[in-house]
């Protein structure tokens, strides 16, 4: 990373700006990277009711799910802070229904006030200061009825994959949170689903749906290293990705939240 790039905002948040390479090669170029975006494509459409609405990606990256969603016939907005992801998701929407704005989620309210009835939020909460308010923000952006599909960094999985590795005493000490301050991609705020569930509900959110993104395969003593046992792995991460309890360890969890209608709203229509 640049010396002249700070690796946090001013909020405290992690911005990616000059790790668009290593975001490409470490979490997207690898078998790990394959087997999230093979286990969003079979789930997405299971947990989300999609019928071409348009659409705010918040934190899209380098373009992998605003692509997926504009492929299907989705308007998709894609916010993203750091410049240089936005110029890779830039040449990979080429052609695609899709617009671009560089901004952090704090300055949405103001830039893509919506409301949206469908907002997709993956793997962005974690790298914040304040994900509760971060939370909340998306929820003013989402229109009555709508849905959010929120994917955050598990940080119960975060504990036991210390634990498998031996770093016993990182674990018992609580010390999972990484500092932000490095090319290391540990997030900040690696969350649970306990807090999930308590700020859904302080913001009117319910949870319609849940997966585990990875349950078994940040797990294993040797990774699968031949097509066959790849598509077993994959077969069993489908099979039991919504699965008590093996959701609960995913390396990642996948919720689809839904902002209700209010009697008030229904009666307004």
């Amino acid at each position: 990373m640049s010396e002249s790039v700070p690796p946090l905002s001013p909020a405290g948040d992690r911005h990616f700006d000059g790790l668009a390479d290593k975001f490409a090669s470490s979490l997207y170029g690898g078998a790990r990277g394959e087997l999230r975006l093979a286990l969003l494509d079979h789930l997405l459409p299971e947990m989300l009711d999609l019928h071409r609405q348009p659409l705010l990606d918040v934190g899209g990256g380098l373009g992998q799910q605003a692509e997926w969603f504009a492929a299907r016939g989705h308007a998709v907005t894609l916010a993203e802070p750091a410049g240089d992801m936005l110029d890779r998701a830039r040449e990979r929407l080429t052609g695609h229904e899709v617009s671009l704005l560089q901004a952090p989620l704090q300055a949405l309210p103001e830039l893509a006030p919506g409301p949206w009835s469908l907002i997709v939020c993956h793997a962005v909460l974690e790298w914040l200061a304040d994900p509760r308010g971060a939370l909340a923000t998306l929820v003013g952006l989402l229109a009555p009825g709508g849905q959010l599909s929120l994917m955050v960094f598990n940080r119960d999985a975060l504990r036991l994959s210390n634990v498998v590795k031996g770093n016993l005493e990182k674990a018992l000490a609580d010390r999972l949170e990484g500092k932000g301050l490095r090319k290391r991609l540990t997030p900040i705020s690696p969350l649970t689903h306990g807090q999930i569930e308590a700020w859904s509900a302080e913001n009117g959110l319910v949870i319609r749906e849940v997966a585990g993104i990875r349950v078994f395969a940040d797990y294993l003593r040797n990774p699968p290293d031949d097509d066959t046992d790849r598509e077993q792995l994959l077969a069993l991460e489908q099979r039991y990705c919504r699965v008590d309890p093996h959701w609960r360890l995913g390396r990642y969890l996948l919720y689809t939240l839904e902002r209700p209608i209010r009697f008030s709203e229904e009666a307004a229509l």
